[in-house]
């Protein structure tokens, strides 16, 4: 595919590609006591990540001859997952096993690599008590994209230090991340940088925006409004074409100074908040 020519904007390749759901195998043969439910499995977490990111996953596992009649685990019941793709450089699921105990669920993290792909985590799930084994094998689909970034140096010109506050990122007035600022110091900064994977936009302007809007007035913008956006345009896809690139548009938001009340606020009293 030819490569489309980059204007004075920052520009993205977003990569997109077909949604897939989670796909739950059959029950595998294996003997369990009587009154016991089959062993069973699942992953849950997000289908798509920005590159060279860490995201978190739960999995879960039930079942089999490690579950006693009266639903007590007494066995052990494991997970195995094995991530695999076209280029697992990067690429890492941790834990890659682990034991439920007397639990059902547990969290693991999958890694990613700077490369937009499909990868496809295959999980197996075995229940083992006294010799018994049964097992049940999954697998769920992750897509790897290079995400659109919203990024801004948030700027503090008071003489009055800001305590925390979080910054709300929205598109098209849904909330979509969320940002905490730990402090800002009297004349400091803070550089904001927030991510969103997506497989795509529907063709038109779409608007990324930073909200202050549940400060309740206490940290404003210099132009005293509690919101800053951007609005950018994707164009549609190409007739014809199954897999398709949009142009996505670096959302920079620049230098934003902040009008922090917020120190003294507090000490004329909670009241405001």
């Amino acid at each position: 595919m030819s490569s489309r020519p980059w204007p004075t904007v920052a520009l993205l390749l977003l990569l997109v590609l077909p949604a897939f759901g989670v796909g739950v195998g059959a029950f595998a043969p294996g003997a369990r006591a009587a009154g016991t439910p089959g062993v069973t499995g699942s992953i849950t977490g997000p289908t798509v990540v920005s590159e060279s990111s860490t995201s978190t996953f739960h999995v879960y596992g039930y079942g089999g001859p490690a579950v006693a009649s009266n639903g007590s685990v007494v066995g052990n019941i494991t997970y195995y997952a094995t991530p695999t793709g076209p280029n697992l450089t990067g690429v890492s699921f941790s834990p890659a096993s682990s034991n439920f105990t007397g639990n059902r669920s547990d969290t693991a993290d999958l890694t990613v690599g700077n490369t937009t792909e499909t990868l496809v985590i295959d999980m197996m799930v075995s229940s083992v008590y006294q010799g018994k084994n049964q097992s049940t094998n999954f697998s769920y689909t992750v897509h790897v994209v290079q995400p659109y970034v919203v990024s801004a140096t948030i700027f503090n010109p008071t003489p009055s230090t800001v305590t925390a506050f979080t910054v709300y990122v929205t598109l098209d007035g849904t909330v979509v991340g969320q940002i905490t600022v730990t402090s800002l110091t009297a004349g400091g900064s803070y550089p904001i940088h927030f991510k969103y994977p997506t497989l795509g936009l529907s063709p038109g302007d779409h608007t990324f925006t930073i909200s202050l809007a549940q400060e309740h007035g206490l940290v404003t913008f210099a132009n005293g409004q509690t919101v800053y956006s951007e609005t950018f345009y994707v164009t549609g896809p190409p007739p014809n074409y199954t897999l398709w690139y949009v142009a996505g548009i670096v959302a920079f938001f620049g230098a934003i100074f902040i009008f922090a009340s917020r120190v003294a606020a507090r000490r004329r009293g909670a009241t405001r908040r």
